[in-house]
């Protein structure tokens, strides 16, 4: 059974760290940092660049990491996050059944979790997230949804080819806010993994209606911020525009790969291992400049 909500406040995300860090973001108006990590490396490198930055920080996990290591890597990112002499939160991205939802939040350590039922029709998309941002709150874990559908096909997340792109409205963002979620994810021309020859075609007039509409309420997260386009200039537009959370990925583990294929078989085990990790942090450590989250800790 649900424990009762108070003066809108659910009694079991009091002084949750994920909804914390975002915002302050929100109230000093920059963004943070949500690391796609994949490994220990990267888990690592994100407390590393937060500490040297004095910045905040997300460690983001995707469902594969529970189907890989089962509460493994979870475990090892709660425990980094919670000795960081930062504000650091571990959360879920993109994930995507009924089931890795129940079992991930059951495992303990999620700060939040992303409640991703884009991939159902509305009516079907409403009802599930609805159950499952409840079972989230219910264990302490603050959830993030995406109301409408974000297209394109990226490492850890299920293919949206073939489906139809729908952006999201000031009208269905405030009907997922009644859901009682605490992030929300607009598509607003958005995609996953990269994008076409005329890069990003952001709907900036939408992204703004939505945060004048909602953006009192949740905190606007932006997926989609592919390297090769989402740099300084155009992640700070994003933030003037209302977001507050931008997912890093691409940039961050192409380095760790790279790194990887140049000193394999050159230097010790041990020395590629760190060499990929200082490579890691390196580039985290910049996009937390571009968000302006450096020295925010």
């Amino acid at each position: 059974m649900s424990s009762a909500v108070t003066n809108g406040i659910h009694p079991k995300l009091k002084g949750n760290r994920a909804q914390a860090i975002v915002d302050a973001a929100y109230a000093g108006k920059y963004a943070i940092a949500a690391i796609c990590v994949y490994n220990l490396e990267g888990i690592i490198a994100t407390v590393r660049a937060a500490e040297a930055k004095r910045s905040p920080a997300l460690i983001q996990l995707f469902p594969w990491s529970i189907e890989y290591a089962d509460g493994l890597l979870l475990h090892a990112a709660a425990e980094a996050a919670s000795k960081a002499t930062v504000p650091v939160a571990v959360h879920m991205d993109h994930a995507q059944s009924p089931e890795i939802i129940r079992r991930a939040a059951d495992l303990g350590g999620f700060d939040g979790i992303m409640v991703d039922m884009s991939h159902y029709e509305k009516e079907e998309n409403m009802r599930l997230s609805k159950e499952l941002v409840a079972y989230c709150n219910d264990r302490g874990i603050i959830a993030e949804v995406e109301p409408g559908r974000i297209n394109g096909v990226e490492d850890g997340i299920a293919d949206t080819v073939g489906m139809e792109e729908v952006l999201t409205t000031p009208e269905q963002a405030e009907e997922f806010v009644n859901l009682g979620i605490h992030w929300l994810a607009p598509a607003i021309g958005n995609v996953h993994g990269k994008y076409g020859p005329s890069g990003p075609q952001l709907d900036f007039p939408r992204l703004e209606r939505i945060a004048a509409s909602v953006g009192d309420r949740v905190r606007l997260v932006l997926h989609g911020a592919h390297e090769e386009y989402f740099q300084e200039e155009l992640m700070q537009k994003c933030i003037a525009a209302g977001v507050s959370k931008i997912n890093i990925n691409g940039h961050v583990n192409n380095v760790y790969t790279k790194v990887g294929a140049e000193l394999t078989g050159k230097v010790g085990l041990t020395t590629v291992i760190e060499e990929q990790t200082k490579a890691m942090q390196k580039i985290i450590e910049e996009n937390m400049d571009w968000l302006m989250s450096s020295g925010k800790a």
